[in-house]
């Protein structure tokens, strides 16, 4: 697992942070800038951010389609009803983050760290992830459909009506789940790791789907 910064001054631009005020803008550039607390709302689709750091920001119902987020660092952030569709996100942190009623469909995560994040509600249908880690977090009717997913690890995670039908899967790290509720885990599975207890907790799903009846 990289290392990941646990606090701001940890992170190898902290002192090039400048602080930001006023609204977000599309298509806007931001560079080295810390967002610190606040409510950003309206629209500011294709923004780009590089070696950006948010801490306690709330982001209600904020347009980021399209947006671009590299070495960014999330820390005590609420993203609620955020649109990130088609984003891009490389090298980036999230910890301890509320993520609810997100629409991430169609987006672009690679080598991405959520620690101690609580996901509900939230749509990554067609996504692409690559070296993505979810640790300690909560995964809350989470929509992976059609998503293509590698080198994926969930250590300490509890997962909860988490979708995986259509998604391909290369390298997926099942086995450090803190619980897999997966309701449709026959339909998509294919190439992910599990450990032997979790196959049997599964193996009911397996059997519905093949047909077969288990009688004692």
């Amino acid at each position: 697992m990289p290392a990941v910064p646990e606090q701001l001054a940890d992170l190898p631009y902290a002192e090039l942070l400048s602080p930001h005020t006023g609204r977000l803008y599309g298509d806007e550039r931001y560079d080295t800038v810390h967002f610190d607390g606040g409510t950003y709302e309206g629209r500011a689709l294709g923004a780009g951010f590089l070696e950006c750091a948010f801490t306690g920001v709330e982001l209600d119902g904020t347009g980021l389609r399209d947006a671009r987020f590299n070495d960014v660092w999330l820390q005590g952030c609420r993203l609620v009803g955020t649109d990130l569709a088609e984003s891009e996100w490389q090298d980036a942190t999230l910890l301890g983050s509320v993520l609810a009623g997100i629409s991430w469909y169609g987006s672009a995560l690679r080598r991405v760290v959520l620690r101690g994040c609580k996901l509900e509600a939230v749509n990554l249908r067609g996504a692409v992830l690559r070296d993505v880690v979810f640790e300690d977090c909560l995964l809350r009717d989470v929509d992976l459909g059609e998503a293509k997913l590698t080198s994926v690890s969930v250590p300490g995670s509890t997962l909860d009506g988490v979708r995986f039908a259509g998604a391909r899967m290369a390298k997926v790290d099942l086995r450090g789940a803190a619980a897999l509720g997966l309701p449709d885990a026959h339909l998509g599975l294919s190439g992910a790791v599990l450990n032997t207890g979790q196959l049997f907790d599964l193996a009911p799903l397996f059997a519905q789907a093949l047909g077969i009846t288990v009688k004692d």
